[in-house]
């Protein structure tokens, strides 16, 4: 994984139904390795890390740095990424060089949360404080990274930006 795969297991887990087993599974589906070894103990564990997130995101959001620093300080503190380099995964005999943030025997919760403590303080450090933003669409509160070079990103997706345009040209056309 690279530093923007992690912000998005940050942002992916801040934005994920947290609910059941499956929900978790599904928010991380694109990483097997940790949906498949994910177990409902661990749920109450990503709730804890979820829920800082939404803190850390809440106070991007707001433009409050000195939050945001000291609840991804404690994010990081309470689940400390321990960097390993792999090589697996390559082709052709080339290996695929990258990072994982803790060792392979740990569990799938431990490195979920850590990977999504890290991304989150990568994101800080790459895209700095302005950038982050929770969708304006209405029954929408995902919270997104703007890497538009404008900065003018106020919807997490297409389909809600488009919802939400159609509405208003449904309202200016009905009066």
């Amino acid at each position: 994984m690279d530093n923007a795969d992690y912000v998005d297991v940050a942002l992916r887990i801040a934005n994920a139904d947290l609910s059941s087993l499956d929900a978790v599974r599904a928010a991380v589906h694109d990483e097997p390795w940790w949906a498949d070894r994910l177990a409902e103990p661990d749920l109450p564990v990503l709730r804890g890390v979820a829920d800082g997130l939404r803190r850390t995101l809440d106070a991007l959001v707001t433009n409050d740095g000195e939050a945001a620093l000291a609840e991804i300080n404690a994010l990081l503190s309470a689940h400390p990424p321990r960097p390993r380099l792999s090589s697996h995964g390559g082709h052709h005999g080339i290996p695929n060089w990258h990072l994982h943030v803790a060792g392979p025997d740990a569990p799938a919760v431990d490195e979920v949360a850590a990977a999504a403590a890290w991304g989150l303080a990568q994101g800080v450090v790459q895209h700095g404080t302005t950038r982050w933003g929770r969708c304006e669409a209405d029954g929408c509160d995902t919270y997104y990274l703007d890497t538009s070079t404008n900065q003018a990103k106020r919807f997490c997706s297409p389909r809600c930006a488009n919802r939400m345009h159609v509405a208003a040209f449904r309202a200016r056309r009905r009066t």
